[in-house]
């Protein structure tokens, strides 16, 4: 987490004139004019506007449209999180011919986690044309892992129904995988998951067992803190804007508290 905040720093921590957000009621932006951004920033002419529209529109801004959960990004993000993961699965498939299953399965983990894509979205100043509420805004959401990385999986989901496959595989491998070399030798992004439940197999073939002890917060907000157990002991807590994000949290700590050493889990 402080590592993604140090990138936001050098980028200039905060995003730069972000669309307006209107009063509660308003009406809809104009997908028309938002796919005209887009395709001014990126390229990708859309010829349904109201996908793009959709992907961009986090579902704290519901509160403002006063429309359905099903309207806000997260259909998208479902659709464009199993894309992008078969296309760097793909990827590294053919990139590393002699890699076993084990090993392609930690560098994937490591280029499809939440805080390497919220990178790559701020990067690509994502966050600016996100449709958030005012209560979003007023907290940096514009910069929050969560809302960054699910905003890009939610556009790579907008370009494959509307362009298809082999153009949503070329947005991918422009902006998530053009530096993968450079993503894995800096190493930032350990799945810390993935090494408890190493350890956790190699002692007493159960896995770790998470879970999520509190939820608090609105929808738009939520925060959930999670138990990590194993064999029988609690060993860490985490807290996070996510379940995922927190269950790290709660590995990262039970693997400092078992004195495990990450070590380099990626092989470059």
């Amino acid at each position: 987490m402080e590592l993604f905040r140090k990138f936001l720093r050098r980028n200039g921590g905060q995003a730069h004139n972000p669309p307006p957000n209107p009063a509660r009621g308003a009406s809809q932006p104009d997908a028309k004019e938002v796919a005209a951004r887009f395709k001014t920033k990126f390229g990708i002419d859309f010829s349904q506007p109201q996908l793009i529209l959709t992907a961009l529109k986090h579902r704290s801004y519901l509160n403002v449209t006063n429309e359905p959960r099903i309207f806000s990004n997260e259909r998208l993000e479902f659709l464009g999180d199993a894309v992008t993961n078969l296309v760097v699965t793909e990827f590294l498939y053919r990139k590393f011919p002699k890699k076993t299953e084990g090993q392609l399965s930690k560098v994937k983990s490591i280029l499809v986690s939440k805080p390497v894509m919220a990178e790559i979205a701020a990067g690509m100043s994502l966050g600016e044309m996100l449709l958030i509420n005012w209560g979003e805004e007023k907290t940096g959401g514009r910069q929050r892992i969560s809302l960054l990385g699910d905003a890009f999986e939610a556009v790579v989901g907008a370009i494959y129904l509307d362009q298809g496959m082999e153009t949503a595989r070329r947005f991918i491998e422009r902006y998530l995988l053009k530096d993968y070399q450079k993503i894995l030798k800096r190493g930032l992004y350990k799945n810390y998951k993935s090494i408890l439940l190493e350890y956790a197999q190699s002692t007493s073939k159960q896995p770790p067992e998470y879970r999520v002890v509190e939820e608090s917060g609105p929808d738009h907000a939520k925060q959930f803190t999670v138990e990590v157990w194993v064999n029988g002991q609690k060993l860490g807590q985490g807290t996070g804007r996510s379940k995922k994000l927190a269950e790290q949290q709660a590995a990262r700590q039970a693997i400092e508290k078992l004195g495990i050493s990450p070590g380099d889990q990626l092989e470059k």
